[in-house]
Order: structure tokens, then sequence, then C-alpha cells
């Protein structure tokens, strides 16, 4: 991390011992600049992103008080657009959302109301939430990934630190189209070092990607520290710059931390995946 990215993320309380507070207060979500990682990259600020997409959080800890003081609880999905100036950093999601639980509030949609101007303006720009009843089966029902697994293939694997030259074609210069996944990407947190679970899907249309060299390149995120949302735009970089194909998505699903989920999404055009929740989620 460069020094600039050390001094931009200083503020956060990730990573430091924090005081969990039960009554509502919005300064405790903090933004992560999007560009800090952009420019690690090679996405340029001044040039325009290869990619179109967002994050999709899964919140299932949310809780407050109805105005009779009866707690109330539900289940939240937030969408976060892909251009939007900052991410939304996860401990102080949960640190946020942590201070409804001895809140009261008039009604559901008061809490709908709070969570979106205060998400949309850590963000910068708004975002879409949704609240959902805890017996509502549609938006969490567990589904499964599309495509081919790639997780079966018997190799050899001594990379562990990310390595984009690992990605190679299958050398046919055809066409194809294709969906793939892979259960086995691990990253790590960028401040705490701690572990971060994900399958991911990957959708294209080009040159054909060979299977071996991208569940290596998969696997090299092992010991790599970023972010969710960092670690899903450097994988759709790295493939398209390879394949530069006519279409690409990556989309990838994290396992819960501190009772939200998070599921970036980046692809060439706007697209609609799969409707995709996990069982490990």
């Amino acid at each position: 991390m460069t020094k600039h990215a050390e001094n931009a993320l200083a503020h956060l309380s990730l990573g430091k011992i924090t005081e969990y507070l039960d009554q509502y207060d919005a300064t405790l979500l903090q933004a992560v600049p999007r560009q800090l990682a952009r420019d690690a990259i090679g996405l340029n600020a001044a040039q325009a992103l290869p990619f179109v997409g967002y994050d999709i959080w899964h919140a299932y800890e949310l809780s407050w008080l109805n105005a009779k003081g009866k707690p109330m609880v539900a289940l939240a999905t937030v969408v976060v657009p892909f251009d939007s100036a900052n991410l939304i950093e996860s401990k102080s999601f949960k640190l946020y959302l942590n201070s409804f639980n001895q809140t009261r509030f008039r009604d559901i949609s008061q809490v709908y109301l709070r969570l979106k101007e205060d998400l949309s303006l850590c963000a910068g720009k708004p975002v879409e939430v949704t609240i959902h009843h805890v017996n509502e089966l549609i938006a969490f029902q567990p589904t499964w990934l599309q495509g081919r697994c790639i997780d079966d293939l018997d190799l050899e694997i001594e990379q562990y630190q990310y390595d984009a030259s690992l990605l190679k074609l299958a050398g046919n210069d055809s066409v194809i189209e294709e969906k793939l996944h892979s259960h086995l990407l691990k990253s790590n947190c960028l401040i705490t070092s701690q572990p971060d679970w994900a399958s991911v899907f990957i959708h294209y249309r080009g040159k054909a990607l060979c299977h071996e060299s991208l569940l290596r390149y998969l696997i090299s995120f092992r010991q790599h520290n970023e972010f969710h949302e960092q670690c899903v735009e450097r994988i759709y970089k790295d493939i398209y710059d390879l394949l530069q194909p006519e279409f690409l998505a990556v989309y990838a699903c994290y396992t819960r931390r501190g009772g939200l989920d998070i599921n970036p999404m980046r692809c060439s055009e706007p697209y609609t995946p799969p409707n995709i929740r996990l069982t490990r989620q």
C-alpha cells in the first residue's frame, strides 16, 4: 500500500478497538475512495471506466425499536453503483446498523429513509435500499452458480501471491461464449489481513480462456490484501486486458462477516446476473 493510500485510510475504525453504540449515529459510516485502488490497477480517474456494475450488500442483522419500544427485525439489500465516489467500509456499516438497535423509529418507512439517505451520502451517489421481512424467501433463497465449475481441475499449485501473468488464452482464436465459476477465491482484508472467502462467476464472449490458468490465477489471490470490490475490479481488468472480449461479466459472492455479505459485479455492459445467493452466505 502506498503512503498516500495509508493516509487516506487512516481514519477507518477497521482494525481498531471500537465502541459499539446502540443509539442511531450516521457518523459511524466511513467512506473509502474507490480511486485509490483504481490507480493501483491503472484505471486513471481522467479516463472512462471499462465496466459498469454495482456492489450488492445483504444485511442480516437489522433491528430497531418501534414507536412503542417493541424490537423489530428485518433483512435489507443495499445496491451501491460502481461509479459512486466511495465504497462503504464494511466494519463501519456494521457499527452503523448496530446503532439502530435501541433507537425508536415511527415506522419502517422512517428506517428506510434513514438508510437510503445515510448510505447514499457515504457512497457519494444514490444507493438502492430494500427492506425485507424475515420470512421473505425469494431474495434470500440459496441458489447455485451457472456454468462449469473449474474447481475439479487436477492441478499442482505453487503460487499464492497475486500474479496476473498466470492468466493465459486457450490457444483457440475462434470466439466462444461460456460461463465459469469457482468457489476457491480467497483474499485478505487490506487493513486487518482477516480472510475474505468468495465464489466467483465469470461470463464472457471472446477468445477462449485457458481454464487451468484461470484457476491458478484465482488461487493466486489467496494471500493478497485488498477490499472485496477492489479484487473484483482487478479480476475484471486482468481478464479484459487479456481477452479484449466482446462481453465480460465478473460477479463475486463473498461470505458474510458481521452480519453483512458483499457481492460486487462488474460487466462490460448493463447485465442482469443470475439471482445468486450461495449456501455459505
